[in-house]
Parts: structure tokens; sequence; C-alpha cells
């Protein structure tokens, strides 16, 4: 079982972590590497893998992404803006 975790950051090594736990890695992709603005078709990540990084990213941070968002964000960094941003919203509704 994911529990969630309480944290105010969303970062790539996070990210990394839940792409290799979810989908691995394809053969001759280093994602030690600088791949945050490498988009996830040249990482060899497909919608369904990103479906699956989602749905874990969710579970574990207790926060919901957009469909749409989700799509639109093609690269690492794109990701990990959008999971900030939803961060950042349900930390504010929790304050309130």
């Amino acid at each position: 079982m994911i529990s969630t975790v309480p944290t105010d950051e969303f970062t790539l090594a996070a990210l990394t972590l839940i792409l290799l736990e979810g989908a691995g890695a394809e053969e001759g992709v280093d994602l030690n590497g600088d791949i945050a603005d490498t988009p996830f078709a040249d990482l060899g990540y497909e919608s369904l893998a990103l479906l699956e990084t989602s749905s874990r990213i969710e579970r574990k941070y207790g926060i919901s992404l957009d469909d749409e968002a989700l799509v639109a964000a093609e690269t690492p960094r794109a990701l990990i803006e959008l999971v900030n941003r939803q961060l950042s919203e349900a930390s504010a509704r929790d304050k309130v």
C-alpha cells in the first residue's frame, strides 16, 4: 500500500523513482542524466506508462491531476511543475 507523503515539493528524483517503479526504463535510457526537458516519448514512456505514473503520483501525494494537463506535460519538467502546482493548491486548501 502506498501512503501519502506530505511534502512541499515534487522533484525530478521523486519522478524518476516513480517512473522506474511503475514502468522501468527503456534499454539505453539513462534516467539519472539531465532528462528534465527530454520528451517522455524520447525516454521510452508512452501514454499508458504516463497514466500509471500519474496514478502513482496521485496516490502517493494525495492530489488529483487533470487528464488534459497531464497529456500536455510532455517532459519531466512540465510534469514536475504540474504536480508542484497541485501540491501548492492542496496545501493552500488545507491551511484554510
